[in-house]
């Protein structure tokens, strides 16, 4: 299992982060109204788990270079939630974005089940622990199970992406998820700006 690194404020300018990034953040709660991001977690292509802890005023320019960073791919599961997040307190656009929640339902029509620990545990054979997963966020302090509980949401998106990536193909919908991947800037700002729970293309 990779190395994990947690991080006070930013991450370290020496921090080894290779090739395409798996991003996941942690905040106070669901509604980008009321609630703020608490952390970032990170982890590049065969290299240590970052878990970044950020508060205002998220002056973190380490941070924000790799997620704005256009070279990489950013690869997330449910990334409109962490886009939206790292938009409204980071001010960052993340490029170059896969979400391994939108390969699944494009891909595994067969199950409604498309949460991490279910890809983790039928794609990999990996049971994640999800105990910490309604955990305080904004405490100053974080115990060993919360950081590790951090870190387990980037370290098997490399490989889960993999997966569905090949499922997409072989289903002939490679495409259309990645029109909608590139459609999630727009989802963002319909988020941000009141639009979350209305059909703008029903009747």
């Amino acid at each position: 299992m990779a190395k994990t690194i947690y991080c006070d404020g930013d991450l370290p300018k020496a921090a080894k982060i290779k090739g395409d990034v798996a991003v996941d953040t942690e905040a106070t709660g669901l509604s980008p109204l009321r609630d703020r991001l608490c952390v970032v977690q990170l982890k590049g292509e065969g290299s240590e788990a970052y878990v970044v802890r950020v508060e205002k005023p998220y002056a973190c320019p380490n941070l924000k270079k790799i997620l704005s960073d256009k070279s990489r791919a950013h690869i997330f599961h449910f990334a409109r939630f962490d886009m939206m997040m790292i938009k409204k307190f980071l001010g960052v656009d993340v490029p170059n974005v896969f979400c391994t929640k939108i390969a699944s339902r494009l891909c595994r029509t067969y199950s409604d089940r498309h949460s991490l620990a279910t890809l983790a545990s039928e794609l990999l054979g990996i049971e994640l622990d999800k105990s910490e997963q309604c955990s305080d966020w904004a405490a100053k302090k974080f115990s060993k199970k919360q950081i590790e509980y951090a870190a387990s949401d980037v370290l098997y998106l490399h490989d889960i992406r993999k997966i569905l990536a090949d499922k997409l193909k072989r289903e002939g919908r490679a495409a259309l998820a990645e029109a909608c991947f590139k459609f999630l800037p727009v989802r963002v700002a319909l988020d941000l700006d009141g639009w979350d729970e209305q059909d703008i293309f029903a009747h």
